[in-house]
């Protein structure tokens, strides 16, 4: 039995209708599938991005000031750094290194820095020639002391390890050897060209030195053979007590005043 043409028609508007609502239906779905796929590679790229951010903080260090020390001759005082004293033990070749210095060797650090701040400040005082001759032998002076540093470590590439485990830069490295310079030229101009060795003081040295072994059966250098010896050692030793005596002055005298900010001792947070 045929369908009439109005049947046939109702029916295909119906199965038209059925295919439009799947139709719908199924790109609903997708929509939704897609719109969670999204949600889901947004979420893992937000993670992912939390997660870079905290590994980057975590490897940041933030230094801190740890003393402030004055002469009384500047308006402001010099300031020492955590990162200071990390560098300065960094580049002591008797000096064990280690990733995190104990209190006693970042005090002993902080107490040497002290010291070469106050002589800084007093070298300052003096007149200092900044002609292109006077740059140029400075600039000598600091790579000869990176070639000695790097041969006392062991090798230019120790060296190297050592600053970029600890985050010291080669121009910085050069800013502290240019210090250093300034301070032996400083005690040069005050101290050695002024030390004088009397005779008796190298006679006196050799007796304590040689005199038990004259009668021990060993051979003894006469006093010529050895003065010069001597003499250096003499001088190496009065230089290094004048200096401490000077240094000692410094902190005593009136207008210093060194503040230690954050204590780097037991119990102290690095």
């Amino acid at each position: 039995m045929r369908m009439s043409q109005t049947s046939e028609n109702r029916m295909r508007e119906t199965n038209k209708r059925q295919g439009g609502r799947e139709t719908a239906r199924s790109r609903c779905r997708s929509l939704l599938l897609v719109t969670a796929h999204c949600s889901l590679l947004t979420l893992f790229l937000l993670t992912a991005h939390c997660a870079l951010l905290a590994d980057a903080r975590a490897q940041i260090v933030t230094d801190k000031t740890v003393a402030s020390v004055t002469n009384g001759s500047r308006a402001t005082p010099d300031l020492i750094t955590y990162s200071d004293l990390v560098w300065q033990l960094a580049i002591e070749p008797d000096t064990p290194f280690a990733d995190k210095p104990s209190p006693e060797n970042l005090n002993r650090a902080l107490r040497s820095l002290e010291d070469q701040v106050l002589v800084l400040q007093e070298a300052r005082k003096l007149p200092s020639a900044d002609t292109p001759e006077a740059r140029k032998d400075r600039d000598e002076e600091v790579k000869k002391r990176r070639d000695e540093l790097a041969q006392m470590l062991g090798s230019e590439a120790r060296l190297r390890e050592r600053m970029t485990r600890v985050g010291l830069t080669s121009e910085q490295l050069d800013s502290i050897l240019r210090d250093r310079v300034m301070v032996d030229k400083y005690f040069d101009f005050r101290f050695r060209a002024f030390v004088v060795i009397p005779p008796k003081e190298i006679s006196d040295r050799y007796n304590e030195t040689y005199g038990r072994e004259r009668n021990s059966g060993r051979l003894v250098p006469t006093i010529e053979e050895v003065r010069s010896r001597i003499e250096e050692k003499l001088r190496v030793e009065k230089i290094a007590a004048e200096i401490d005596a000077f240094v000692d002055n410094l902190r005593d005298q009136p207008g210093t005043e060194i503040v230690v900010l954050s204590p780097v001792g037991e119990g102290s947070k690095q």
